[in-house]
């Protein structure tokens, strides 16, 4: 099988057996991959550097075993950024930090897809600057789903909060809010948990809370359980391992009605950015105090 090396932020980076086929339906490469991130590597980097990664792997391709790896392996290259991160239980994991585009072509040779980060970065990781619902269908219902995005976001601007929205690249929609790095994880978890608790009391019949899936009969789930130490989230314009090669793509709200989660690929995402540019670039100058939105939120939780 041949190699690959590939240039980007002045490095050359080596793609080992760059022509294994990874997506064996579509015949999708992992050369192909690391063109992908060598071509919309600047753009992922804003998501991902000062950030905790774990790769999410697929040595033998999609249909393969699938590997979440959070430990830097020794042989990560030196010029790779590092964090060491605390666990709950002691000790402490060492994560890659993504800070330049190149630290994306490496993972792609490690058959790595899909980069995940924290809601938080390293200089405050008990403070997110990030708040996350994640839209998780039941079924098929894309009418449905995409309401309930839209009601997700209603709800957090009325709350007097910036929502964005994103394609998952699965099945489902991520609307997510920037914040001030004010409130600890328990604090955020509480306040998405209650958002999405007044979202299912709005719209009983579409949205639910429930965990198990056996208790969702047919609904959406609003799912906030990601705001938490050591959770990660899919990073924007990451690959997902589904058949086509589909990217979580952040979207602008006009375009809910008539967008697919899986509808972006690696085959137009870069057109899109050409073309559109980032639909998130504003992001981080949209960071909001939770402390009035907590207040409002106070007065629509149901009482127990």
């Amino acid at each position: 099988m041949n190699e690959k090396t590939l240039r980007s932020s002045g490095r050359s980076v080596e793609v080992s057996r760059a022509d294994k086929v990874l997506y064996p339906q579509d015949g999708i490469t992992k050369g192909d991959i690391a063109e992908y991130y060598r071509r919309v590597g600047s753009t992922v980097v804003r998501y991902t550097d000062e950030r905790p990664l774990a790769a999410e792997r697929y040595p033998d391709g999609i249909e393969g075993q699938r590997i979440f790896q959070k430990n830097v392996p020794a042989h990560t290259p030196k010029w790779i950024e590092r964090a060491p991160v605390p666990k709950k239980e002691g000790g402490e994991t060492v994560h890659m930090i993504c800070a330049e585009p190149a630290a994306l072509i490496h993972l792609a040779d490690q058959a790595c897809l899909t980069p995940h980060v924290w809601l938080s970065r390293v200089d405050d990781l008990q403070r997110p600057d990030r708040m996350i619902l994640d839209l998780d269908p039941s079924g098929n219902d894309l009418r449905t789903l995409r309401s309930a995005a839209r009601s997700a976001g209603d709800l957090l601007e009325e709350l007097g909060l910036t929502p964005f929205v994103m394609t998952t690249g699965s099945r489902g929609f991520h609307v997510l809010v920037p914040l001030r790095r004010e409130q600890t994880f328990d604090q955020v978890r509480d306040f998405a948990r209650d958002a999405a608790t007044v979202l299912a009391e709005r719209e009983p019949r579409t949205l639910t809370v429930e965990q198990r899936k056996t208790d969702r009969s047919g609904r959406v789930f609003v799912d906030y359980l990601r705001n938490a130490y050591a959770q990660t989230t899919v990073t924007p314009y990451a690959v997902r391992a589904r058949k086509t090669a589909p990217v979580a793509t952040p979207i602008s709200w006009q375009e809910l009605d008539r967008v697919e989660p899986w509808g972006f690929t690696i085959h137009d995402v870069q057109q899109r950015l050409d073309e559109h540019g980032d639909e998130w670039s504003s992001i981080g100058n949209r960071a909001r105090s939770l402390e009035r939105p907590r207040r409002l939120l106070d007065d629509l939780v149901p009482s127990t």
